[in-house]
């Protein structure tokens, strides 16, 4: 039985002339991204500038000051990497599976477990060579971010059973079984919330500029950035993830491994949201504790959509939600601004970001359609 993607790619590169430089090719590629990107986020601004408007603020005035927040100073712009480096995660993990066509939704899943792992973990390194005290924490984050991954990239791959809903679904029992497992078994005495203990010192990824919140964490995430970039373009398992995704039934008749595609596109991500929670417990948080993820899966799906997968588009996309995040929940001590604000910006970019990936899409089936009954 072959089995061929439902949820493909939307979006297939533009042809690109051969003879262009792979530097040429790749700025041509993220010009073309940051186009398409500018719409949502255009429309973002003139919506939270309608908000703000409305309840007497100059909005002028409020990016200014969210602007000045996220990147006014060295310490501001540390704390906007903080924020990044999550949903620097969780983007790449999308991005991943969606170049090859996988409409996954469970990377929130794999980053939660992958947290909770790797505190548990973490919290019994004391005494462990440092490097190794790092590594095996993070090790058993990719190992729980693989498994949270494993039966719906089986099912897709073997039976093609809709990776949509069952990656939705596994994000509820993963979500059930962390909060259960922690009261059960992890919980730190004398802690009001459901929370384990702090990992050990030894255990947790040095910051890169202290007394800053940005680390190692983040160079992780880059490595992992430039690693999907280099997989994607110069592998031969990219070249069929983006065959596959941009043309599944012809990849199919063309002989492609569209099975193994599939299965190595879901547990990639999977991978890769564990490594990332991993990182969020050992650099940020230090444990796990009820509300771990603030949805950094979900908002890594809207990044890579608007990105459309290009590593750059990636990256600037991380960037400006961090600096929301992280502006948000410190301009509201200088401005009476309303709380909601942030989350408007946000949910304004990610639903417009869908539609412009998505409506594009939905005109050619129909142009299709119509070419077929004429």
């Amino acid at each position: 039985m072959t089995t061929t993607p439902r949820h493909s790619a939307p979006v297939a590169a533009p042809p690109t002339d051969p003879r262009q430089s792979p530097v040429r090719r790749a700025l041509v590629a993220t010009g073309r991204t940051l186009q398409y990107a500018g719409l949502p986020v255009g429309i973002a601004l003139v919506v939270g500038a309608i908000v703000l408007a409305a309840t007497g603020n100059d909005p002028l005035a409020v990016y200014g000051r969210l602007a000045s927040e996220a990147f006014g100073t060295p310490s501001r712009i540390n704390a906007t990497l903080a924020a990044t480096t999550p949903i620097l995660f969780t983007a790449v993990a999308a991005a991943f599976a969606y170049r090859a066509g996988v409409f996954t939704v469970g990377v929130e899943g794999s980053f939660v477990l992958g947290g909770l792992t790797a505190a548990v973990i973490g919290a019994r390194m004391e005494g462990v060579p440092p490097v190794v005290s790092v590594l095996l924490p993070l090790l058993g984050a990719t190992v729980a971010g693989v498994l949270v991954a494993a039966v719906p990239a089986v099912l897709r791959a073997l039976w093609g059973v809709d990776e949509v809903v069952t990656t939705l679904m596994f994000n509820f029992i993963v979500a059930g079984v962390a909060g259960w497992s922690v009261q059960a078994f992890f919980q730190e005495r004398g802690q009001a919330n459901s929370a384990t203990a702090y990992v050990s010192a030894n255990a947790e990824l040095p910051a890169l500029a202290p007394p800053g919140q940005t680390s190692w964490g983040l160079v992780i995430a880059l490595l992992l950035l430039v690693g999907y970039a280099v997989w994607m373009r110069f592998t031969t398992i990219g070249f069929e993830f983006r065959a596959v995704g941009s043309a599944p039934r012809f990849s199919a008749a063309q002989g492609l491994r569209v099975r193994t595609v599939l299965l190595i596109a879901l547990l990639g991500a999977g991978l890769i949201g564990g490594i990332g929670g991993g990182a969020h417990a050992l650099g940020l948080v230090h444990r796990y504790t009820e509300g771990f993820s603030a949805g950094f899966g979900f908002t890594g799906i809207a990044i890579a959509l608007l990105a459309r997968f290009n590593p750059i588009g990636i990256l600037v996309g991380a960037i400006l939600f961090g600096a929301l995040n992280a502006a948000g929940a410190t301009v509201q001590l200088f401005i009476d601004l309303p709380v909601q604000l942030i989350d408007i910006l946000e949910g304004t970019v990610m639903v417009f970001a869908v539609a412009v990936f998505t409506l594009p899409r939905l005109a050619r089936r129909r142009a299709a359609a119509k070419r077929g009954d004429a």
